[in-house]
């Protein structure tokens, strides 16, 4: 092994040697003491070996005057690749180049990585970290952790924690989020329980205040269903309380919506284009001038689609990212409606909306969707069944002076 290596490093040369009588040249080999490897027979009678430098210049010299031709090959060693490199200037450059930059540019900061946000975008951490001196290019081992975490937390403060690492090219950030705290309840403002909407009373369950209503009880918007005032029959005035509760109803939704039978949907004709641009930091370098240069006109109907890829090297970020932008044509074609497409459309339409009506306050218990022909349009009506809070708390507004725990004027509903 470690002649192996020494040969490598002093250099070697595989060399062809023509003669009528090639035993010869093994003898003049041995009888000159001259190592040699990998002796080959070619097909036309030569002989191939490989021996160091220093001894095939020995037997050259040796077999002047014979009539055997001696040929090198090929070099083999260090020196060789040494040889072939300088030959290759331009990658020793890059080869010097590359390292340099990799190891210089590990100490700054081109990429981020957040972790922890739910409610707080990217885009305002980024923006806070920015005006602490953490953005692309950033020197890593001037950042102060601890200073910036107190100020961006002044900056941000739904955030409750913030942590900055930084490794390598990127920036690891890590958040915890403040939890908020619960609305406090009301019990100091005197108010009436009312009902915000229509529906039938199933159960009443009243905190402070007096219940107006009973289970069974149909009720309209603005009907009193908690009162917050109580006569007392010792003193002959009244008392008001800060009417809480809870008052769940059946309700029903009648949501109608209209679709044209006949509208306009795009169809992808297959045809795509692709530009491609670089990102260096914060700089980005395009490989296309405009939608002309694609062969698009500024009235061509098409999807973009952006698909963003960091570079990195040997598994470390590189300060560049390569952005792919996808153009997919399409066309608008007529299409026409049929009943049962026009009743699946406008049902999810409808569901999305009563969700969001409902979904404060109660559940959806049963629905009914009907499809119309009116016209150039049809017309889906959705009938839906629920359970629901529909209490809602109003203030009542009370005399001020001496008396103002006891007197009322104005409230809402009976006393």
């Amino acid at each position: 092994m470690n002649n192996r290596l020494w040969e490598g490093l002093r250099g070697q040369v595989r060399v062809e040697i023509l003669c009528e009588h090639p035993e010869q040249v093994l003898n003049l080999c041995g009888k000159k003491g001259l190592p040699f490897r990998d002796l080959r027979r070619g097909e036309n009678g030569a002989l191939f070996l490989t021996l160091s430098r220093g001894d095939c210049a020995r037997l050259r010299n040796a077999l002047k005057g014979t009539e055997c031709d001696i040929r090198q090959v090929r070099q083999i060693g260090f020196r060789a690749a040494l040889s072939a490199l300088a030959r290759r200037q331009t990658l020793c450059v890059f080869a010097v180049i590359v390292p340099t930059v990799l190891f210089l540019g590990s100490f700054f900061v081109w990429d981020y990585d957040i972790t922890g946000n739910e409610t707080v975008p990217e885009e305002r951490i980024l923006r806070a970290l920015d005006k602490q001196g953490v953005g692309p290019g950033s020197f890593g081992l001037s950042l102060d952790g601890e200073d910036i975490r107190n100020h961006v937390l002044l900056d941000i403060p739904e955030l409750e924690w913030i942590s900055v690492n930084v490794s390598g090219y990127r920036a690891h950030v890590q958040v915890r989020e403040r939890t908020p705290p619960p609305e406090p309840v009301d019990t100091e403002t005197p108010a009436n329980v009312i009902a915000r909407r229509d529906g039938l009373v199933l159960s009443v369950s009243a905190l402070d205040g007096k219940a107006a209503v009973l289970p069974g009880t149909s009720v309209l918007p603005g009907d009193l269903l908690i009162s917050g005032t109580e006569s007392l029959e010792t003193t002959g005035k009244t008392r008001v309380m800060p009417g809480r509760g809870s008052v769940r109803a059946r309700t029903w939704y009648k949501l109608t919506t209209a679709f044209p039978v006949r509208s306009a949907e795009k169809r992808f004709t297959g045809e795509e284009r692709v530009n491609l641009s670089v990102i260096f930091g914060t700089r980005r370098v395009k490989f296309f001038l405009k939608r002309a240069s694609m062969g698009l006109e500024p009235e061509t109907n098409c999807d973009k689609i952006t698909q963003r890829t960091a570079l990195s090297v040997f598994g470390l970020p590189l300060p560049v990212t390569l952005v792919r932008e996808r153009y997919r044509l399409y066309e608008t074609v007529p299409v026409e409606l049929d009943a049962e497409e026009a009743r699946n459309r406008g049902e999810a339409a409808l569901r999305d909306q009563l969700e969001t009506e409902v979904a404060p306050y109660g559940e959806v218990r049963s629905t009914l969707c009907t499809v119309r022909a009116r016209g150039e349009n049809v017309e889906v009506t959705l009938s839906a069944e629920c359970v629901e809070e529909i209490g809602e708390r109003v203030p009542i507004y009370t005399v001020t002076g001496s008396d103002a725990n006891f007197g009322t004027e104005n409230q809402h509903g009976p006393a």
